[in-house]
């Protein structure tokens, strides 16, 4: 199906799609960033509060690909525009701080001994995270090879980093709540320090490259 060559209308449609897709991006991650700080915050769960502020980040990263999306919809060969590099390097500083904030965070709940009251909502949003995000991945790739735009492509891959945060938050969340390991829920944060960490130093390597590319 993605070797047939498109029309005009195809191509708009699979473009409009392309878009719904980064829109729905954008709602679904602010709607999981309110959702999951207000219970990791309620719950005193580290994990499930720093993955509730990286879906905010990630909100700030969706407006980026929107507008690439629109860039390309007009142009398919352009080249990142100014607004979206800009998108990038602020969505890698806010990973860099989130990641500086969790480490920090943990060091202090494993010092002090603190546990979450429960991970139950850390179980239940990682859960409907991964199912959305796999959702969005294969949307965004069939439109990717559709379109035969690289960039759309990219960005499907890039979402990937997404599924391993939330596999990250449901392995802390579940061993803790089934097992009530003390140190599982700083140890889940740690893990999402580090995908953050990632995230943020591959938001700049792509600020700085003008053309769309994604090494996840």
């Amino acid at each position: 199906m993605d070797s047939i060559a498109l029309n005009s209308v195809e191509e708009k449609k699979w473009y409009d799609l392309a878009l719904i897709l980064g829109i729905f991006t954008i709602v679904y991650n602010l709607t999981e960033g309110i959702i999951a700080t207000w219970f990791g915050f309620e719950d005193e769960t580290l994990a499930l509060f720093g993955f509730g502020v990286d879906s905010f980040i990630e909100m700030i990263s969706g407006i980026g690909i929107v507008s690439m999306v629109l860039r390309i919809k007009k142009n398919p060969h352009s080249n990142r525009s100014e607004f979206e590099r800009t998108a990038l390097r602020i969505t890698g500083y806010s990973f860099y701080v989130l990641s500086a904030g969790l480490v920090i965070s943990s060091a202090l709940v494993i010092y002090l001994g603190k546990k979450p009251e429960t991970t139950f909502w850390g179980v239940v949003v990682s859960l409907i995270s991964i199912v959305v995000m796999l959702f969005l991945i294969y949307g965004k790739i069939k439109t990717g090879k559709i379109l035969k735009s690289d960039a759309i492509l990219a960005d499907a891959n890039c979402t990937k980093v997404c599924i391993y945060m939330s596999v990250v938050l449901l392995a802390s969340s579940a061993i803790y709540e089934y097992t009530g390991f003390a140190y599982a829920d700083a140890l889940g944060t740690l893990g999402l320090a580090w995908f953050s960490f990632k995230e943020g130093k591959e938001c700049f390597e792509k600020a700085a490259n003008k053309h769309c590319g994604c090494d996840h």
